[in-house]
């Protein structure tokens, strides 16, 4: 199976990134945008991996409380156009828990520095420098475990499972 553990995006957040999209295809930039049903943040790409139940309860030791996410941006990674998000410390506290999770417990993931992003378009045909992207938020109450698979028309992403943050004000390790 290939895995990752991911910020599922809520309906709003969705709907601004969907509208940045709508504004590269209509400036003329094509490519392999990302379905709405597949828009999300990834926190840990582990890829192969055999099961999921060892990730899973690896993921339950990451302590953390609901916390804020808001879209700012708009850049790129060579041709894969991306929307931002708003420096975030209880963010990047998140990753490094759940990285530190998946590495005590043997779990092999990308180690590659935590760069927070949505992937927005793949192998754009040109640039999308100019374009926007609407205030949106969500409040962050769990993270997922899923699983990509290759379909006929793109990738389907089915989660796994799902870790709730701690909503009792209790500090996290």
């Amino acid at each position: 199976m290939r895995l990752f553990v991911a910020i599922l995006l809520s309906d709003e957040m969705k709907a601004a990134l969907i509208e940045a999209q709508n504004a590269m295809y209509d400036r003329g930039l094509r490519g392999n945008y990302s379905q709405e049903e597949n828009l999300h943040l990834t926190l840990a790409f582990i890829g192969d991996f055999p099961a999921a139940e060892p990730v899973l309860d690896a993921l339950e030791t990451v302590a953390f409380r609901p916390f804020s996410l808001s879209l700012e941006g708009i850049g790129h990674f060579g041709d894969l156009w991306w929307a931002g998000l708003r420096d975030s410390a209880a963010l990047n506290a998140v990753a490094r828990r759940v990285r530190r999770a998946l590495a005590e417990n043997d779990i092999p993931f990308d180690r590659k520095r935590f760069s927070p992003h949505i992937t927005l378009v793949r192998k754009a045909s040109r640039d999308a420098a100019g374009i926007g992207i609407a205030p949106a938020g969500m409040d962050v109450e769990a993270i997922s475990l899923m699983r990509s698979d290759r379909g006929k028309s793109g990738m389907i992403y089915t989660e796994l499972g799902r870790v709730e943050a701690d909503a009792s004000g209790k500090e996290p390790l």
